[in-house]
């Protein structure tokens, strides 16, 4: 039986984890060669940066510049763009490519992967997903290559190209000690990294979904899009609102300076990719509740970024709201949502929620910090956000193969995670036991 047979005979869950898994396992081997390495690097930081790079999530243990050589930055970006796109989808587009089809495990996988609406026809699909990515990738690369230059920064070529592959793909890595701090006041720079952040994470659904309104191949945005944006939009507004208002540590700044950066931090939270422009740590516990929850429901379907999305946020308030008016039905803007997307909203929740709870039993055990601190760094591990108080470069081992864990199941999704490693269902006979009494 060949390895494709053999493949085809397993959940497609299982096989979207596996290729994640097997990505991270090359990075790590290639990260570990000294050909990659500035200074000695340990093997389990080797392995965290090889998963934050795959997962896109950006947290890191060592600082990259200083610890990786050009190889081994070459490394980690290559891992981010796979990580981004998906490793999928460079297999599909390549088959496409040369015999325009799909077989129907794959076209299953790649459903599962993006989450697509069953109306969606795959092969153009990701086509457009390479396209889109490289074109957006480029663009950025030249637009901070001229924003470096201005400023002087070295390597201005290399850390343009570097830093549009990482925000595109809301990974969060950088070649600067303080991430994005020293551009707290340039808004080019600004602008530029938010535009490829949400190009990436609202999701390429949607990027499809506008190209064809707009060349007139469809009358309609689907109600997915809608939705996307719609969730988007709000987080952006009411979120930048709030920290603009709320937290100390912008008050001294100029008016449209304290604008841009609340804007930069709100938007880094929930497209997941994890830059900041001022210092995490320094928040009020107000904001970091906000930020909380950003992080939690994050990006959206088909994007680059984690979190359990924005459309599980709207589909699990509609349910909340259906419910208060006792209706038998939930919808949203008059839609019926069905029974299916409801219960793959509540169980993603319910199953986040139990996968914290017990990464943070772990986390309180291991760690010396603060609660807020930790369950700051478990989130945005969780959510690929990349986002810290301070916390990732203190570690101990066991908290970094926590937060490992957590980074390789937010990229792989946390319900498809656990349906990857769900046991096999009861048989028949088993079945028809007696009812569970509540």
């Amino acid at each position: 039986m060949s390895s494709l047979r053999v493949l085809e005979t397993i959940n497609p869950a299982k096989v979207l984890l596996l290729g994640y898994a097997s990505y991270v396992v090359l990075g790590w081997f290639f990260l570990s060669l000294p050909l990659s390495q500035s200074v000695p690097v340990s093997n389990i930081d080797n392995f965290f940066t090889a998963t934050s790079a795959v997962s896109t999530t950006g947290l890191v243990t060592v600082d990259p510049s200083l610890s990786y050589t050009f190889f081994g930055e070459l490394v980690i970006l290559f891992l981010i763009q796979l990580g981004g796109i998906g490793y999928m989808t460079f297999g599909s587009f390549v088959i496409l490519s040369t015999r325009h089809k799909m077989s129907s495990f794959r076209t299953s996988l790649t459903k599962s992967a993006f989450a697509l609406p069953a109306d969606f026809e795959i092969g153009r699909f990701i086509k457009m997903v390479v396209i889109f990515t490289l074109v957006c990738e480029a663009i950025g690369a030249i637009a901070l290559y001229i924003i470096f230059l201005g400023d002087d920064v070295d390597g201005a070529l290399w850390s343009a190209i570097f830093h549009s592959i990482s925000a595109f793909c809301t990974a969060g890595f950088s070649l600067n000690n303080n991430s994005l701090m020293d551009f707290v006041d340039n808004p080019m720079l600004n602008f530029v990294i938010a535009a490829l952040a949400y190009m990436g994470a609202i999701g390429f659904i949607v990027a499809t979904d506008i190209w064809q309104r707009l060349t007139g191949k469809q009358k309609y945005l689907h109600f997915t899009t809608k939705i996307i944006l719609e969730v988007t939009l709000w987080f952006a507004v009411v979120g930048t609102i709030l920290l603009f208002v709320i937290e100390p540590s912008v008050q001294s700044m100029p008016p449209w300076q304290r604008l841009m950066a609340s804007f930069f931090q709100v938007m880094t939270a929930s497209t997941t990719v994890g830059f900041n422009t001022i210092d995490i740590g320094g928040l009020s516990a107000a904001i970091i509740m906000l930020m909380y929850v950003f992080m939690i429901f994050g990006a959206s379907p088909s994007g680059t970024g984690g979190g359990l999305k924005s459309t599980t946020l709207a589909a699990l308030l509609g349910l909340i709201k259906s419910t208060l008016k006792r209706r038998e039905t939930v919808r949203i803007h008059k839609r019926e949502l069905s029974q299916e997307r409801l219960q793959i909203a509540t169980a993603s929740f319910a199953f986040y929620m139990v996968v914290l709870t017990a990464a943070m039993i772990l986390l309180l055990a291991s760690e010396n910090a603060a609660f807020d601190v930790i369950l700051f760094e478990a989130i945005s591990a969780l959510g690929t956000v990349g986002l810290s108080m301070g916390l990732t470069g203190d570690l101990t081992v066991l908290g970094k193969l926590i937060i490992i864990l957590l980074m390789l199941m937010g990229r792989v999704g946390i319900l498809t995670f656990g349906i990857a490693m769900a046991m096999h269902d009861e048989s028949p006979e088993e079945e028809k036991d007696d009812d569970l009494v509540v």
